[in-house]
């Protein structure tokens, strides 16, 4: 590998770690909430954080592009403030990469959160437990594997992206540039070796990553049966 290629690892990984810790707090919330609300907008708020699954990501990119640029809404609000520049920085592509996975997390914590009864809740509640209090020491410990799938698709998926963050962050070196990018230079330069190295370990990556995430919810079922 390249120094050019170990930045951009450094890179990936650096906003793959920042966007998962930061979609775990954003999404167990919207999660929970999403699981237990009756509200008659939680169709609505479920389909804007799926949205990411069906959108292409150059759309996202270039909407979200238009809105961090310095005259955009939130790019010219956050200049105004005394902020640098969001479009073309890394921060912008930690606003980019967490809507982009945002599903990733919360859709598998909604359905950790859906699984557990209301008894479970119930007979905390009569020993007067606070809510606070039943959330972390009885719904998080019984959602457990929904934790460690959301952790890992949303880690994963974020090392995987292409499109929002090119569209967002561009391709600096050592700032933006992330592997998928790196990997698409590699072949716009007819470099394929490098490209098949980067490639190779992606595939590798995303592989384990699956595996893990499979054999994890299985050892969660009852006896560690898999039925």
């Amino acid at each position: 590998m390249s120094e050019a290629d170990i930045g951009a690892l450094w890179v990936t990984l650096r906003l793959a770690l920042i966007t998962t810790i930061i979609l775990l707090l954003l999404g167990t919330p919207l999660a929970w909430w999403l699981s237990r609300t009756q509200c008659r907008i939680k169709v609505l708020i479920e389909a804007l954080v799926a949205i990411p699954l069906v959108l292409p990501p150059t759309v996202l990119g270039f909407y979200l592009l238009i809105m961090l640029a310095p005259d955009g809404p939130i790019g010219g609000l956050w200049q105004s403030l005394g902020g640098d520049t969001l479009a073309f920085s890394f921060s912008g592509l930690v606003i980019g990469s967490v809507l982009y996975s945002l599903p990733f997390v919360v859709q598998p914590l909604q359905n950790a959160f859906n699984n557990i009864g209301n008894h479970y809740l119930e007979a905390a509640s009569t020993l007067r437990a606070s809510p606070l209090n039943r959330f972390f020491t009885l719904v998080v410990p019984l959602a457990k594997p929904g934790f460690i799938t959301a952790t890992t698709l949303g880690f994963a998926h974020t090392v995987g992206e292409f499109g929002v963050v090119l569209m967002i962050g561009g391709n600096i070196p050592g700032e933006t540039q992330v592997l998928s990018i790196a990997i698409y230079d590699h072949v716009e330069s007819l470099e394929y070796a490098n490209a098949h190295i980067l490639s190779a370990g992606l595939l590798a990556f995303s592989l384990v990553v699956l595996v893990s995430v499979y054999s994890l919810n299985r050892q969660s079922l009852p006896n560690g049966s898999g039925r």
